[in-house]
């Protein structure tokens, strides 16, 4: 596969990569690469179920998920196993890279949430952020996960905002 052209519907392993580690690998549905966006599909792919308190992902959710290659952030489309929508989750994260049917994304520890019909929009897990020394360590890339983070806020509270990330 080419990281650079459109690219057909396939089979990739998303990583998912935090702190240097991997943090989860998963296999996923390839549906649309045009050089810049990755469009992907998979089931949730965790072993139990996840409960944020806001939002339940659970075996038969499907997440529809949208990565950039020149974007500090991730956006996934929520659904239940119905196909109703539950929200969107969005990852802070360095560009993406797909080479060799990976596709590798670096978790910045900082999340964004919106429910389905926008009523509820929060900005997640920000003491990990703090706590995970990026600041000092990166500080540009630091300020470029802050800069994304109000970007995409932004986008969750205008009236199809995220939506026209996904177009």
């Amino acid at each position: 596969m080419s990281g650079n052209s459109a690219e057909s519907a396939g089979a990739v392993d998303v990583v998912l990569v935090k702190g240097g580690r991997t943090k989860i690998r998963y296999a996923a549905e390839l549906l649309s690469d045009d050089g810049t966006r990755i469009a992907v599909r998979a089931p949730w792919a965790g072993d139990a179920v996840r409960d944020f308190g806001f939002v339940r992902f659970e075996a038969g959710d499907v997440f529809t998920e949208y990565f950039w290659r020149d974007r500090w952030y991730a956006v996934k489309e929520v659904r239940d196993a119905t196909g109703a929508l539950k929200g969107w989750y969005c990852d802070i994260t360095r560009p993406a890279t797909l080479s060799g049917g990976e596709l590798v994304v670096e978790d910045l520890d900082l999340d964004l949430w919106r429910s389905a019909d926008g009523t509820d929009v929060r900005r997640l897990d920000e003491d990990e952020f703090e706590e995970s020394g990026l600041a000092e360590r990166d500080p540009a890339a630091a300020a470029a996960a802050m800069t994304a983070l109000d970007e995409l806020e932004a986008l969750a509270t205008a009236e199809g905002g995220l939506e026209s990330l996904l177009d």
